[in-house]
């Protein structure tokens, strides 16, 4: 079947708020919420006349299990407007997008919101199974000496706190954290750790001078219930050198390895929302397309070496399109970490690597001024669900500011996966 393109409308996302050892001010849904009333309101349809909402979210609360409806509900589609919710770990917010894209396609939906959405900093703290066993036998101890017996049982240790975020940052089939993922990137292919805080630092410096051109032009301004507004990514360090990175101790690997909270992503809580559409809703409503969802490919590998899978999506990509490297004028790919970015860039000229996995020559070299040209996760933060669908919008948007045609967003994926998007830009109209 030829793939046929989805047009991208317009896009949102609030700015990305780093966690700071204490919940934020806003919940995943709040988030989501507030950038897609604001994206709603300069449309000429209503969030009524959605077909359906669908969100990319990793860690939703527990009492908003299925985030997508709730959202929807909350801005505004009424009854009537299916919603749902997807989850790929890192990818949450792109699988939101090509979720929405299939059912284009398909012809079951013509206007949809896809975004993606979490609010890191309210990830919960967990009992530990020894505390959940006691407590399970308190509350089955119905006498006063089964309760007597229980509490002689109890014992402090217990009540050890589980951080749910590093649960869910530790693969739980290969027993390693994502961190020690990118430390095995950075092993492999011999990186240094200069070169992680070098390529940390330029992220920072990036991302300050995209923001002193106004370039972050996607991002809503927030509020919160005390009426303190938001405007920018907070998580930014305008003093961020290699130097100053090179004194922070290795967090993963320790005390040998090279991955610090440095050159890692920022723990973040953000959301991201686009609205895609098929060229007949462009016509019905009048539409002016920013751009265009030309392919779209998923892949697999080692999880083991997640941080790769950005090179296992976009070569399919590549081959199925006749592009080579240097076709695309610009490339975002996700800083998880420094070394796993850098790692990608390796893998494309390994010859070793692309005739094992591809059956291919190397690809050749990245070049790295057409790679997250305005900074990454590691300056802006990585809110897991909405990074996905994040730089997809950014992408979109820092190719038209440079009046440039064609891009690649791809994304790592903690289990072993890799996602990537084609974008076009195009004129006003379809």
């Amino acid at each position: 079947m030829t793939f046929q393109p989805v047009y991208i409308i317009d896009g949102a996302r609030t700015p990305f708020l780093k966690a700071r050892n204490a919940p934020g001010p806003f919940s995943a849904s709040e988030l989501a919420v507030q950038t897609s009333r604001c994206l709603l309101l300069r449309q000429s349809f209503s969030a009524a006349e959605l077909d359906e909402v669908i969100v990319g979210c990793a860690s939703p609360s527990a009492d908003e299990t299925n985030i997508g409806r709730v959202i929807g509900l909350r801005i505004g589609t009424g009854d009537k407007v299916p919603a749902w919710t997807v989850m790929r770990n890192c990818a949450s917010g792109m699988q939101a997008l090509d979720s929405a894209l299939l059912n284009i396609q398909s012809g079951r939906s013509h206007l949809v919101l896809a975004a993606g959405t979490d609010a890191l900093s309210h990830a919960p703290i967990l009992f530990s199974d020894k505390m959940v066993n006691w407590l399970s036998q308190w509350n089955a101890a119905k006498s006063t000496g089964q309760k007597l017996q229980a509490l002689r049982s109890f014992r402090p240790v217990y009540l050890a706190p589980v951080i749910g975020l590093l649960k869910g940052l530790k693969d739980p089939v290969i027993g390693i954290s994502m961190g020690k993922t990118a430390e095995n990137l950075a092993w492999k292919f011999n990186i240094t750790r200069q070169e992680m805080d070098a390529y940390s630092a330029r992220s920072h410096q990036r991302t300050i001078e995209a923001q002193n051109r106004k370039q972050f032009a996607e991002i809503t301004p927030i509020i919160d219930a005390q009426g303190n507004l938001y405007s920018d990514d907070d998580g930014v360090r305008r003093d961020s050198t290699p130097d100053k990175l090179a004194k922070l101790k290795a967090v993963f690997d320790r005390p040998s390895g090279n991955i610090t909270a440095g050159n890692s992503s920022q723990v973040s809580d953000g959301a991201a929302a686009l609205i895609l559409a098929s060229e007949e809703a462009v016509i019905k409503w009048d539409l002016h397309p920013l751009g265009k969802i030309t392919d779209c490919q998923w892949a697999a590998l080692d999880p083991a070496q997640m941080g790769l899978g950005p090179v296992h999506a976009s070569i399919p990509l590549l081959q199925r399109n006749g592009l080579s490297l240097h076709d695309l004028d610009l490339w975002e790919i996700n800083e998880a970490f420094a070394a796993q970015v850098l790692g990608c860039i390796r893998a494309f000229e390994s010859d070793a690597y692309c005739q094992e996995h591809f059956n291919t020559p190397a690809w050749g070299t990245l070049d790295q001024e057409k790679l997250n040209v305005d900074g990454g996760a590691i300056a802006i933060g990585h809110p897991v669900g909405a990074s996905g669908a994040r730089i997809v919008l950014h992408l979109l948007h820092a190719l038209r500011a440079r009046r440039l045609r064609r891009g690649i967003a791809t994304i790592c994926i903690g289990g072993g996966q890799g996602g990537a998007m084609l974008i076009e830009t195009m004129g006003d109209k379809a």
